[in-house]
């Protein structure tokens, strides 16, 4: 599926960004000008069944390997830099040995979805469908009006079946070897996805871990300056 792509800037070098689950390419509104100040021409994906691209056949349509797929096919192999947040690094990870970025950046990445009654919950996810802005606002006191509005537009623009579709990974063994290329994770404080042992797994296995303090999981909205900062020699 050739997925559709937002642009800022046009520096010589690329960097690409990937959203996570219920989001689209408005969620980088802020990190997409501030890379492309940095002499990049920036491209962010709506993943499938995300903002403005297709939607699948059905919800076995919507699994990691496909939103790879899609990755590679729509953008540009070789870039500069890659960027993916949550399922964005889940599926950015799997698709990092064809797209050949010269560095990653994976941001509270969805590397392991739990198991059991805290576990993962597509019906929690769900309800994000009928949130009310002034419920949208009491999750995230931070954001500016215009992410709460942009959350509201994203969320109507989602098709569910990609939360269903996740169900059946709950408790998979989804982390990553190793880092293929120069890999930089960045983690939400505390983050609920990566806790401290999976961490130093990570690092372990070559990748660097930076934890941005006060982030919710949306590490770029939530805490957009501290999120930038950990970006520092890496763009």
């Amino acid at each position: 599926m050739r997925l559709h792509t937002t642009t800022w800037g046009s520096g010589d070098r690329t960097a690409l960004l990937v959203h996570g689950l219920m989001a689209d390419h408005r969620t980088w509104r802020r990190v997409g000008p501030a890379i492309a100040e940095r002499g990049y021409r920036v491209i962010a994906v709506d993943l499938r069944g995300h903002g403005a691209s297709g939607r699948a056949s059905g919800a076995e349509r919507y699994r990691p390997d496909d939103y790879a797929d899609d990755i590679v096919e729509s953008l540009p192999v070789g870039p500069e830099l890659a960027v993916g947040h949550s399922l964005g690094a889940l599926a950015l990870v799997r698709a990092v040995e064809r797209l050949k970025p010269a560095r990653a950046v994976y941001s509270d990445p969805a590397w392991h979805l739990g198991a059991g009654p805290g576990g993962y919950r597509a019906d929690l996810f769900v309800r994000g469908r009928t949130m009310t802005r002034e419920q949208i606002r009491g999750f995230n006191p931070h954001w500016p009006d215009e992410d709460v509005d942009m959350e509201m537009a994203s969320v109507r623009d989602w098709d569910e079946r990609t939360a269903y579709a996740l169900e059946e990974f709950r408790g998979a063994d989804m982390w990553p070897s190793g880092a293929v290329v120069p890999s930089l994770v960045t983690l939400a404080d505390p983050s609920l996805l990566v806790p401290p042992g999976a961490a130093r797994m990570l690092a372990d296995r070559g990748f660097v871990v930076r934890t941005v303090a006060g982030a919710g999981h949306t590490v770029h909205r939530d805490a957009f300056d501290g999120f930038m900062s950990a970006l520092d020699g890496w763009i």
